[in-house]
């Protein structure tokens, strides 16, 4: 009986590898979320991906989250997140799984190009566990965004009410910015997911 259930949970292990992997995750997250040895997780790395996986350091600083636009996706992927682990009772990387592919839902459905990487939303799922990231409620559109731990949240407001003024400037922000300009206050890209 114990052997059938160190099997069972090898196979869960290698089916949130492979997950992961489609997903598009580093080699670092599969080896701090399995217990699958590094020489099993870089033979199915190859075997889904096709090639070998990206090699340096996880991105570790917490700004590249207070940027305008990561800040909206990574907010709407946190939102995500945090109501699945009210209303799911799910392990902690599969819940990051499933608010990672609801997040790529969302992003698709309003045309946009998703910012958030599923190794980055796990690493701002880190940073939240350990205090260095939170979530504070815009005082214009009552949303929750990421933001610092030490924000004033009485008058804290997000980067979708008032966007920086070259917000949009660039070629990759035009979606974003017509999206938020084309659409009443509370539309377009602020969600429901970032009003819960």
């Amino acid at each position: 009986m114990a052997r059938n259930k160190s099997i069972l949970s090898e196979a869960r292990q290698i089916e949130r590898a492979v997950m992961l992997i489609k997903l598009g995750a580093r080699l670092q997250v599969l080896e701090s979320e399995t217990d699958l040895s590094y020489e099993r997780l870089l033979r199915l790395y190859k075997e889904v991906a096709g090639h070998s996986p990206s090699k340096g350091q996880l991105p570790f600083s917490t700004d590249w989250f207070m940027t305008w636009q990561p800040n909206i996706h990574a907010s709407l992927f946190l939102n995500t997140h945090e109501y699945l682990n009210k209303v799911a009772e799910l392990d902690e990387i599969d819940t990051v799984i499933k608010a990672y592919q609801l997040y790529l839902e969302q992003i698709t459905a309003q045309g946009l190009e998703p910012l958030l990487s599923v190794t980055r939303a796990w690493r701002l799922v880190k940073f939240v566990d350990n205090g260095m990231l939170t979530m504070t409620r815009c005082s214009k559109c009552h949303g929750h965004f990421v933001t610092h731990p030490h924000e004033l949240a009485r008058h804290y407001v997000c980067g979708l009410c008032e966007p920086p003024a070259r917000a949009g400037k660039g070629k990759a922000a035009g979606s974003l910015q017509l999206h938020t300009e084309t659409r009443p206050a509370g539309k377009g890209v602020r969600t429901a997911a970032l009003a819960a």
